[in-house]
């Protein structure tokens, strides 16, 4: 392109901007809602922390399951089998709760591990900001969580088990 028509606003790369065209791009761009930049609500923050706190509970559910897999405990075959269900269950919800943050227009990075903590940052409807939370906190989260789900399996076995014994 010749160097007389470069910088005048009236041609960009090979195509003509003319002065219509442009001001119907702005009017058009002045008409559009802008994006909501309000804080994310407390479901969406629970959301975004049950996505942090389940793939760690996952991980310690399986490290489990595998270490009683290899151990010589008598009735590794239940323990092993109860925590293949467990890890099962918590994997279905991580993907449900990684789903629900996509459909919600939710993303979440690790920004960085510290000693002491995790931090996360988080984009919500053009809201940027970080989770923090500290090791003791997830520790303490996922013992609760992994015991719920446990609680919740042995429910189910102990129904299961009555149902069978009333036939």
């Amino acid at each position: 392109m010749s160097k007389k028509l470069e910088g005048n606003g009236l041609w960009e790369s090979s195509r003509m901007m003319l002065p219509q065209h442009k001001e119907q791009s702005m009017s058009v761009q002045n008409n559009t809602p802008s994006l909501k930049r309000e804080p994310p609500t407390k479901k969406e923050l629970e959301l975004m922390r049950d996505c942090i706190l389940l793939p760690v509970a996952l991980h310690i559910v399986e490290k489990n399951r595998r270490t009683i897999e290899m151990s010589s405990q008598t009735l590794k075959t239940v323990y092993a089998a109860a925590a293949k269900i467990l890890a099962g269950h918590i994997r279905g919800d991580v993907q449900k709760f990684k789903k629900m943050l996509v459909e919600q227009n939710i993303r979440l990075y690790e920004h960085s591990k510290e000693e002491s903590q995790l931090v996360y940052r988080y984009v919500c409807r053009g809201h940027e900001d970080t989770v923090v939370m500290t090791k003791d906190f997830i520790r303490a989260e996922v013992s609760v969580r992994i015991g719920r789900y446990a609680r919740s399996l042995v429910t189910a076995i102990e129904k299961t088990s009555a149902e069978a014994l009333r036939r």
